[in-house]
């Protein structure tokens, strides 16, 4: 699957971290620093901002337990960007499945599937689920 996103030819690996409240305003928060933090280590964002948006708004709304964070991670390397989000909500199982046609929400794991080249949850350490996705990198030089 070809993105649109490119990297630096003298791109290093690169790790961002971030923790938050889980409220909307946190899934904001975490779509704007990533952005910004993609931007400067120079990887076009069209498929990192909709998998970063959709894990986010999942994060605060299916992984939210009171009182606790959740955290967005990106990990950049020259061949992959990989993000996580890690949310305390090990009890909530995940599956992309496709919801009426008439439903106003449930599409978010299936636009992830759609925009990532991978994507899977690991569990644990207990009460721990870290959604991840990976999306494979192009050189600006191998456009085409």
């Amino acid at each position: 699957m070809n993105h649109e996103i490119t990297q630096q030819p003298e791109a290093m690996h690169h790790f961002f971290r971030v923790q938050l409240s889980s409220t909307r305003r946190g899934a904001r928060l975490a779509r704007l620093l990533a952005v910004e933090q993609l931007r400067d280590w120079g990887v076009r964002l069209t498929a990192p901002r909709q998998i970063i948006a959709e894990l986010a708004s999942n994060a605060v709304l299916h992984g939210h337990v009171d009182g606790r964070d959740f955290a967005l991670l990106l990990h950049l390397s020259p061949e992959t960007l990989r993000i996580e989000l890690v949310d305390t909500r090990g009890d909530k199982d995940l599956e992309p499945t496709a919801p009426p046609w008439y439903a106003e929400r449930g599409r978010g794991l299936l636009l992830v599937a759609a925009f990532a080249d991978d994507w899977g949850v690991e569990w644990g350490p207990a009460p721990r689920k870290t959604v991840w996705a990976e999306v494979r990198l192009r050189r600006r030089d191998q456009r085409g």
